[in-house]
Formats: C-alpha cells, sequence, structure tokens
C-alpha cells in the first residue's frame, strides 16, 4: 500500500519517458523483424540451395521468432507504464487538491494521513481535534456527538482525511493491477524463444488486458463498422496509441477492414506465432494413442477385442489432436509462405486476416503477396467447397502463380487469397440417411457474401488512403467462391455500385443471378471459364446456384467465355498454361490480350 507521500511525489512523466524508452525498442524490434522476413529471407533463397539454405532458414526463422517475442513484450511493458501513469494521475490530483485545501484552512496532514485541525467550539476551550478517515459520523460539524460539541473545522477535517484515504486506496489498487502484470513478463534465460516462451507471451497480453482495461478498453474498437469508420477511428489514435492497441488486442486489429495492411499485418503475425506455439504444445502433450486391440482375455470368438484404454483415449484425444493438427496445417502453410520470399521473384506477404477456430472450425486465412495498398492491380481470390485452414496450402499456391503470371505482363500487382467464410463441404448426411451435396446450397454464399463486400471495401478505403485512388482491383471466384462473388457483387451494386473493376470466375456453378449486368457490371467486364471435364457448371445449372439455371459459361449470362487449355475442375492454375494467362491479362486490364472462345 502506498503512502500519501509516495502518491504525492512520484513523477509521472518518468513513467511515461520510460514507456517511450520501451516503445522505441518494441518498434525497432518489429521492424528488425520485417527485416528479417522480408529482407532476409530473400537473399536465403537468392544465394543458397539445398541443405545450406534450410539450415540458414531455421537460424533465421528463430531470429524472427525472438524479435517477435520482443516486440511483444517490450510493447505490453511500454502499454503498461503508460496506464500507470494515466490512471495513477487521477487518484494524485484528488490527493493534491485536499492537501491543498487542508493547508489553506490551516490544518495540518499527519503522517498517517489524519488531519489535525484547530477547534471552533463555544463550549470547549480553543485546542485541536484530530479527524481520520472512516469516522462513525463523517462530515458533521459535531452534531449530534454531543451537546455544544458542534464544530465546523471537525467536518471539514474528517473530508479531507476521507478524500486522502480514497486516492491512496485508488492508487493502491492501480497499483497492484499493473504490478501483477509486469511480474509476469519475465523471459527464459538464453537467446531461443521457445514454444513455451510465445505461449507465456499470450498469457502475458491476456493479463495485460485485464490490467489495462480501463486505460486501452477493447470497447474503444469499432466493431460492426464501415471500413471507412474503421479508418477514421484509427487515424484519430496517436502513433503511441496506434501501438499500444496493436499490441494489446492483435487479434481485434488484425480484423479491421480499412486499416493499412502493414498494421494488419503486423497484428495478425503476433496471433500466428502464439497460436502455432500453443497448437504445438497441445500436440506434444498428448500422449500417444494405445494398442487398439487385445487379445481375447477369454480366449473365446473374437479372438481380440478393441483396448479400452484406446476407448479412453479417443473420448479425450479422438477430436482434439486432429483439430490440432489440421489448425498447425494451415499455420505451417502461411509460414512456408513467409519463408519463400525472394524464392521466384515472390514479394513479402501480408498476412491480412487469421483465425483457427472461426467459420464453423474451418479458420479463416486472408494472405496477400505484396501490398494491396499501393499495388496498381490488385486481385482477390476466392476459392470454393471444401476449404478448411488445414489444406489452404493449395490455396496459397494458386495466389502465388496469379501473382508470377500477372507481374511477367510488367505490372504492379499483389494477389490476395481470401478465406473468410464458411465453405460448404463436398456432401453432408440429411435426415433421410442418404448425402446431398452441400454446395448445392445457396446459404453459405449469402452468409459470406457480406463479409467478401465489406474486405472489398477496405480494400479500397485502405488503396484510397495510401495511393490516393482505388486502383483495379479484379474479383476471381472459383467453383462454390464464384456463387459467393456473386452474392457479395450484387450486395455491392444494391448499397455502393460495384465492388470490383472485373470479375473472373473459374468452374462456376451459378452467381445467383442471370446475366452479368445483374452483378452491377457490364459484360465486358465478365469473364467466365469452363474447362473441358469440368462438370460443375453443368451441375450448378441442374440444382439451381444460377438464376433460370444460367451459368457464368452460357452465352446468355452476357459475358466473355475465356479459352481454356486445362482439363477438370481444379487446373485452371496449373504454370505456363492460357488458362492462367488469361486470367494475368485480366488482372493487369490487358483486355485485348485475352484469347477468347
Amino acid at each position: 500500500m502506498p503512502t500519501w507521500q509516495q502518491l504525492r511525489d512520484v513523477k509521472l512523466s518518468e513513467y511515461t519517458d520510460a514507456a517511450d524508452d520501451w516503445g522505441r525498442i518494441s518498434s525497432r524490434s518489429n521492424a528488425d523483424k520485417d527485416r528479417v522476413d522480408n529482407g532476409m529471407f530473400a537473399r536465403i533463397n537468392d544465394t543458397q540451395k539445398g541443405e545450406t539454405a534450410d539450415r540458414a532458414s531455421a537460424d533465421v526463422r528463430q531470429l524472427s521468432r525472438n524479435f517477435q517475442y520482443l516486440h511483444t513484450e517490450c510493447g505490453l511493458i511500454r502499454t503498461a507504464l503508460n496506464g500507470l501513469a494515466t490512471e495513477l494521475a487521477a487518484p494524485q490530483r484528488k490527493l493534491k487538491q485536499a492537501l491543498e485545501e487542508a493547508e489553506s484552512a490551516g490544518f495540518t496532514v499527519l503522517p498517517d494521513g489524519r488531519v489535525q485541525y484547530p477547534t471552533r467550539s463555544f463550549v470547549l476551550a480553543p485546542g485541536s481535534g484530530t479527524a481520520e478517515a472512516g469516522a462513525p459520523v463523517p462530515y458533521a460539524p459535531g452534531m449530534g456527538e454531543g451537546v455544544g460539541s458542534a464544530d465546523a473545522n471537525k467536518g471539514r477535517a474528517e473530508d479531507i482525511a476521507e478524500r486522502i484515504a480514497q486516492a491512496v486506496r485508488e492508487a493502491a489498487e492501480i497499483d497492484g493491477r499493473y504490478a501483477a502484470a509486469l511480474r509476469g513478463l519475465k523471459a527464459e534465460p538464453g537467446l531461443t524463444v521457445s514454444d513455451e516462451t510465445l505461449a507465456d507471451a499470450a498469457k502475458d497480453t491476456k493479463a495485460m488486458q485485464e490490467a489495462a482495461g480501463k486505460y486501452a478498453d477493447d470497447d474503444k474498437i469499432p466493431k460492426g463498422k464501415s471500413p471507412q469508420d474503421n479508418a477514421e477511428w484509427w487515424k484519430s489514435l496517436t502513433q503511441e496509441q496506434r501501438d499500444e492497441y496493436a499490441t494489446l488486442y492483435p487479434a481485434s486489429v488484425g480484423a479491421l477492414d480499412g486499416l493499412p495492411s502493414a498494421v494488419r499485418d503486423d497484428a495478425n503475425r503476433m496471433v500466428l506465432a502464439e497460436t502455432r506455439a500453443q497448437t504445438q504444445l497441445e500436440l506434444n502433450a498428448i500422449p500417444k494413442p494405445p494398442q487398439q486391440y487385445l487379445p481375447n482375455p477369454s480366449g473365446s470368438y473374437p479372438a481380440v477385442i478393441t483396448n479400452p484404454a484406446y476407448r479412453e483415449w479417443q473420448d479425450k484425444y479422438g477430436d482434439r489432436k486432429p483439430e490440432l493438427e489440421r489448425i498447425k496445417n494451415g499455420i505451417d502453410a502461411v509460414q512456408g509462405r513467409f519463408d519463400a520470399t525472394g524464392k521466384d521473384g515472390l514479394p513479402e506477404a501480408y498476412l491480412l486476416g487469421f483465425d483457427p477456430r472461426t467459420n464453423n472450425g474451418d479458420g479463416r486465412i486472408i494472405l496477400a503477396n505484396g501490398n494491396p495498398d499501393t499495388a496498381d492491380h490488385t486481385a482477390v481470390y476466392v476459392p470454393g467447397t471444401g476449404t478448411e485452414i488445414g489444406g489452404i496450402g493449395g490455396d496459397l499456391e494458386r495466389a502465388n502463380r496469379l501473382w508470377t503470371a500477372s507481374t511477367r505482363q510488367g505490372a504492379d500487382v499483389s494477389t490476395i487469397m481470401w478465406f473468410d467464410y464458411d465453405a460448404p463441404r463436398s456432401a453432408y448426411p440429411t435426415d433421410k440417411g442418404d448425402v446431398f451435396p452441400e454446395a448445392a446450397r445457396n446459404e453459405y454464399a449469402e452468409k459470406g457474401a457480406p463479409t467478401l463486400h465489406t474486405f472489398m471495401e477496405g480494400t479500397r478505403a485502405a488503396h484510397e488512403a495510401a495511393s490516393g485512388s482505388s486502383g483495379h482491383t479484379t474479383l476471381i471466384g472459383h467453383s462454390y467462391g464464384s456463387t459467393l462473388v456473386g452474392e457479395a457483387t450484387q450486395a455491392g451494386r444494391i448499397f455502393d455500385g460495384p465492388i470490383a473493376d472485373d470479375i473472373v470466375v473459374a468452374g462456376s456453378p451459378g452467381m445467383q443471378a442471370n446475366r452479368a449486368a445483374d452483378l452491377g457490371i457490364s459484360g465486358e467486364h465478365m469473364w467466365a471459364m469452363g474447362a473441358e471435364g469440368d462438370n460443375v457448371p453443368l451441375g450448378g445449372s441442374l440444382v439451381g446456384l444460377g438464376e433460370d439455371w444460367v451459368v457464368p459459361t452460357d452465352p446468355e449470362f452476357g459475358g466473355n467465355v475465356m479459352k481454356t487449355d486445362t482439363h477438370g475442375h481444379s487446373d485452371y492454375w496449373n504454370e505456363g498454361t492460357l488458362s492462367l494467362n488469361n486470367q494475368a491479362k485480366v488482372i493487369v486490364g490487358d483486355y485485348e490480350g485475352v484469347i477468347l472462345e
């Protein structure tokens, strides 16, 4: 418990000055992490091959983890010191006002907080009294405490003593909150930031959220607002406030459409690193499954029985282990893309969205090749049926190939793999016990359309803030992803106009529209592909995902049907193909270079 003298004398500027120093370390660590991720990996990929490259990459990845940890922990210390200084200002001000009033009244504040005052009684001889906090009849000038003992100074002294005590109690509560959180910020000795250390950093962040909630409140972060509102909120903050919100609430900041891509990337990488560490620790803690079958102890038929210990293992870990493995596979795929920066010319990556457990357990990943805030051309690729975090590597590779093919056209391009909706699975059991494809239902597209619409608005808002223009955008939908694109584009037309300059669909089962005009764009900016052996467009027309059973590759849809040289439903992004090159031509706006059917 601090004393009133300590509260009076504490120099809050010393805390804020120290916070500035810790903030500079945090910012420097973040810059160093970016330099490692986007510079050193690129140099390794340019100059090293084979086992040498693998060893160097492992060392550099550890260095990146170390800087990530420093960035987080030093940022938490900065927030703690700023929060402590800000919150202590109110009780210190209250204390000083009480002390000033005591001095002006000629009272003496004793070391223990009691207040000595001269008596003013018509019965008693002049003398002095002592008031303390928690008086039985506080602030009353002696009334009811004895006939003739009324004394105005007594009530005033009691009021001052109570305010002093309140100020000290408030300061003690604030000091206790921040001290407990700061005590938890301990690093392991050595130069290796382990999974345990990163998982502990997540706990440190949670503890600091609770400690600093009155200073930097999560409720102040926009929720359910437009990307423009999000951008305005971010713009209204000081740089220090931005850093503190990003450190304290990285998941919330990383999910805000309309914020700069670099800000979202920093926040989401923090979440990714800590999630990966926690996931690995949980996997390590799962014991090896016991032997599934044992010889029948009775020696009779059947010869083997299921091991009871195996059943217990299944009940406890049978669902959790595959879930953790899916999450880890998705994180590893994202990390693999980070590590590939510079390989085959790939630019730095920006993680614009990450949550391993949303979307009905399928996860959420949005990753950009290159900075979409500054690129002249941005393409957003939306995957289709069956997409989930554990198998996201193939969709990330498609976005990579789109970037490579488009950049070869001589343009400044960013390509984004957008997976932030509950994609239908291949099939689900009906009440009748048979199997019916989820992808035949439009509800997944209807539910995900507002999210995609808002993301596209946010991409445009961030680009306008950084570059002064909206740039050229292309929205690409594969399979059921095209149905989602159709729903989102129509919502955009209703409310704001088109959310993309061009729309490309491949293997589309229908877009819930009869013609390109229904999507708010002219037919010359609508592009469709349907490869030989791809039966999804036919299936979509049969189940009615297109209104009146019309799909984008039908002539009556009114768009451009691009020539393809691939086969089946999944090869439109194979390297060196006309199918891929046609998409690249649209992305860079070279419409005359597109080869049509």
